[in-house]
């Protein structure tokens, strides 16, 4: 007959030798205000669940608050809608809409680039939209500013020099 397996409860545990334990608890960095800003801001950009057909809205609302002659880009455009980090919804929202008043055009990828092949039909006409509009477009690209310059202008007007 085999000799019988003792319960898991009267047999002896591996343990970690002290000298090991006592080297282990002196790796190990103490957290420090850094990591804990760290760890707090982690989820501070994280999307926000709402409802698709309120997030399409804000969207949608958004992108009619864009001026005529400027421009923004797909994650600029998330962000106002406050919903930062999602720049393929908007492109989503964007390639579904059926609204011909809304402008679609204002919207482009963030280095300034239209997000269409070039030479498409929809590529030619978001150039030529933008272009009755007053926008400079070269070779498919919108020359911007950079964002804080963008909103130093909004704030304090035009520089002068």
């Amino acid at each position: 007959m085999p000799a019988a397996r003792k319960p898991a409860a009267a047999r002896p545990r591996a343990s970690t030798p002290p000298a090991t334990e006592a080297r282990a608890r002196a790796v190990r960095k103490p957290a420090t205000a850094k990591d804990a800003s760290r760890k707090a801001s982690a989820g501070a950009n994280k999307p926000v669940a709402m409802p698709a057909d309120e997030a399409r809205l804000r969207i949608l609302r958004a992108i009619r608050a864009i001026p005529a002659g400027q421009v923004a880009g797909y994650g600029e455009v998330a962000a106002r809608a406050g919903l930062p980090g999602r720049a393929r919804l908007v492109a989503r929202v964007l390639a579904g809409n059926d609204d011909p008043k809304l402008p679609w055009h204002r919207v482009l990828r963030s280095d300034g680039r239209i997000a269409m092949p070039e030479g498409s039909r929809g590529w030619r006409e978001q150039s030529q939209r933008l272009r009755a509009e007053g926008v400079q477009v070269e070779r498919g690209r919108v020359k911007r500013a950079p964002p804080e310059d963008r909103l130093d202008a909004a704030l304090w007007g035009p520089r002068h020099a």
